[in-house]
């Protein structure tokens, strides 16, 4: 929607937490469609890293870049505030929020890509039992939130002793909406926090780790009312008081509902920072806990289990903006697709592992790091390395999907038409190798939020209809000759094995 153009009727505001900004958006209470959307700040916001493998955010500096973003949403919207109906929230998954009794920040939040907490997770696996594990958590432990807590307590005892409750990032975002800390089934899995089998939380495991259960904020639907706009929030936002909170989901949960991705056999897949191939699944894997991620899908319920099945690659796009700096940025990322598309399949032998933002959980928590092999200085260029860092980062996906065969069927993929979806080198890597349609739709996490804030308020139809409103932005298809492309993937795993080896030797 143009800038002060006006809207006149109920409006749904969504928001999405990421790591490289905050972004809003609202939508047409009537059919979901999208009126307008934006986001704060205008550059990445940064991740901290005060030692290799760490990766540490403020979560004061989310809150005001989520203010910025919405007031300018509504500026450029020209919305009477009166009119919104509801909140949404989506989020960076598996970070860790502290604070205390009077809810200040204990420390920075320790977010998902950080590794510090690996072999925490790797000795509370071998100390619950892997059959424990598989049958109640679907998950090993890893380096997701509950390991980053033993981190803190083990590590940082004068700070774990301040702490008053533990958040993900979308339960501090709606803790300064509301001004009540709160959380959700779907939040807690992600947390390695929520017992499957009984369908509670899992407070023995917090006790087994001797850490008191006061420490899980109270329980609220993922779909619901979950509190409302406190005078002090909405005087920041510029919005009446109490507007409902009426939706709260991880990122990835969240973009498989966007692209109206809810029942099993449908896929999603996104390519941001971090890559996310994400299929719904009712049925749990409980021999595949330690590579694929399962968590509690955003419409799952004890009756009727919705289990979102997520391979996770952090080193994505992050690779791809790491070498548009390292060009010194003389070139957009547009630039950069036209160029990697100039170049022939197997970029001339060169290729890129794309593994250096933190442990791979697909690689058995593994850091291989990131490293380039087979360059030629009288043959390679700037090209070659656009199209190798984007063939490698299909290449990371499809050795995840492997994993993925015997759980998930990838006959078509659906994703945002936005990051690494919109070079064509990816998507027609990516396609040909794992056989898929891959659909691009114009939408994005944070519309999704308030798409689902809509349907949890009443004020949407339904998810399919409001869906049926994105237009349809791109198409890849399988290749037919497959030959080069396959050539370059079976040395790409080659390369992949020797950094394995030499990392575990």
């Amino acid at each position: 929607m143009g800038n002060n153009a006006e809207f006149k009727g109920m409006v749904y505001l969504g928001f999405d937490l990421g790591s490289s900004s905050v972004k809003a958006a609202l939508i047409d209470a009537a059919d979901g469609r999208e009126i307008a959307r934006a986001h704060a700040p205008e550059s990445e916001m940064p991740i901290d890293a005060p030692h290799p493998g760490w990766a540490e955010q403020d979560p004061e500096a989310w809150w005001t870049h989520a203010v910025s973003a919405a007031r300018k949403l509504f500026s450029s919207a020209a919305i009477n505030p009166r009119d919104v109906g509801g909140i949404g929230i989506a989020y960076q998954m598996h970070g860790l929020v502290a604070v205390g009794e009077q809810q200040e920040v204990i420390r920075p939040s320790i977010i998902w890509c950080d590794s510090r907490a690996v072999q925490t997770g790797d000795a509370l696996f071998e100390k619950v039992g892997p059959t424990v594990f598989a049958q109640r958590m679907l998950n090993h432990p890893g380096n997701f939130t509950l390991p980053k807590l033993l981190w803190v307590k083990e590590n940082e005892p004068e700070q774990f002793k301040r702490i008053h409750k533990i958040m993900l990032p979308g339960d501090y975002l709606a803790m300064k909406l509301s001004g009540h800390i709160t959380t959700t089934s779907s939040g807690l899995s992600e947390g390695i926090l929520w017992d499957f089998q009984q369908n509670t939380p899992a407070h023995w495991l917090l006790e087994s780790c001797g850490l008191s259960t006061d420490l899980l904020p109270a329980l609220v639907p993922t779909l619901g009312k979950q509190g409302e706009l406190s005078a002090k929030a909405a005087a920041a936002l510029g919005l009446p008081e109490g507007i409902p909170i009426a939706y709260r989901a991880g990122d990835q949960p969240n973009n498989a509902l966007s692209l109206n991705v809810m029942e099993p056999g449908e896929v999603a897949a996104t390519g941001g920072t971090s890559g996310v191939v994400y299929a719904v699944s009712d049925k749990p894997d409980k021999d595949e806990i330690s590579r694929i991620n399962q968590f509690a899908h955003v419409n799952h319920t004890a009756e009727a289990a919705r289990i979102g099945k997520l391979l996770c690659i952090n080193g994505t796009g992050i690779q791809y903006g790491w070498l548009r700096k390292l060009m010194g940025k003389k070139l957009s990322y547009n630039e950069m697709n036209a160029r990697a598309s100039a170049v022939s399949p197997g970029s001339d032998g060169l290729s890129l592992l794309p593994f250096g933002n933190g442990a791979e959980r697909m690689l058995g928590n593994r850091f291989p790091g990131a490293s380039m092999h087979g360059i030629d200085f009288n043959r390679h260029n700037e090209d070659h390395l656009c199209r190798a860092a984007l063939e490698g980062i299909a290449f990371a996906f499809a050795y995840g999907m492997e994993l993925m065969q015997d759980t998930a069927h990838f006959s078509k993929i659906r994703a945002g038409s936005d990051n690494l979806f919109q070079a064509a080198v990816f998507g027609d890597t990516l396609a040909t190798l794992s056989g898929a349609r891959i659909e691009l739709v114009n939408t994005t996490g944070a519309i999704g939020a308030a798409r689902a804030a809509a349907l949890a308020c009443g004020n949407l139809a339904s998810l399919s209809e409001a869906c049926a409103t994105d237009s349809q932005e791109g198409l890849y298809l399988p290749q037919t000759d497959t030959s080069a492309i396959q050539e370059a993937y079976q040395r790409w795993k080659q390369h992949l094995r020797n950094a394995l080896e030499n990392k575990s030797s």
